[in-house]
């Protein structure tokens, strides 16, 4: 018998990050540098938040969990499980493209784990998100090509933007107290430490023909926190915004 709790933690933040990135990136609409950028960001947002629903509704089909809107829109700020990383501000556009290069990268050798994962509700899924997000790298990894190889001060900005962005990256790899052995061993993944091994191996390439400078990963100070329920200024602000209609009926049929 699968740790049902182990799952529901594993489950839990990876759809808290898909919806709480997906708002953020949808931030971009009618802000992009150009048409183009804002048309892409509003259709990756829409993915991020569709998949955070998908979760959030095998949780409900399959491990007794509550309706996904209602887990979505009505949890306390201690109850989410997102990353720092993700509830940052849009900032400029050179963090969020670099946050999106280093997430969607993240996000997509979490869903090639979890292909063949033990728990079998969640295969069908990690195949379809795969497919989608690899669109999203396309876009990512051609966007850090093109500035990192544009002007000097664009150069110089997607360095910076990586090096600030690291820290935070790393945290989206902070394991679970409680239930990563138990995750593990009944190989519902391979664990986070295994992830974030594939995930450098991944950003490696495309950051060393960008040019730019990646020092050690153990020169970083990872940023954790967000998985035991300690977040930023920045997540309860965005919870309100998020909730605000949903808030004014929970009840209402849409």
């Amino acid at each position: 018998m699968l740790s049902q709790q182990a799952i529901i933690s594993l489950l839990t933040k990876m759809g808290d990050d898909a919806l709480i990135i997906g708002h953020r990136n949808s931030e971009w609409t009618g802000l992009g540098p150009i048409m183009e950028e804002d048309i892409a960001f509003s259709s990756m947002a829409q993915d991020k938040i569709g998949h955070a629903w998908a979760l959030y509704r095998v949780m409900q089909e399959h491990l007794g969990g509550q309706d996904p809107d209602q887990f979505a829109f009505m949890r306390a700020e201690k109850e989410m499980r997102s990353c720092h990383f993700v509830e940052l501000p849009i900032g400029e556009y050179d963090f969020s493209l670099m946050r999106h290069f280093l997430f969607d990268h993240a996000e997509a050798v979490r869903y090639e784990s979890l292909e063949n994962t033990a728990f079998e509700p969640l295969q069908p899924f990690a195949k379809k998100f795969k497919g989608e997000i690899k669109y999203h790298l396309l876009h990512a990894d051609e966007w850090v090509l093109q500035l990192s190889r544009g002007s000097e001060e664009s150069y110089a900005r997607m360095q910076q933007a990586l090096l600030h962005c690291m820290p935070l990256a790393l945290g989206i790899f902070e394991t679970s107290k409680a239930h990563e052995q138990t995750l593990i061993d009944e190989k519902i993944y391979p664990g986070e430490q295994a992830l974030q091994a594939r995930w450098l191996d991944r950003i490696y390439p495309v950051l060393s023909k960008a040019g730019l400078n990646l020092p050690g990963i153990e020169s970083f100070t990872p940023v954790y926190g967000g998985r035991e329920g300690y977040h930023t200024a920045y997540l309860q602000p965005l919870l309100d915004e998020m909730s605000s209609v949903f808030k004014l009926d929970p009840t209402a049929t849409w």
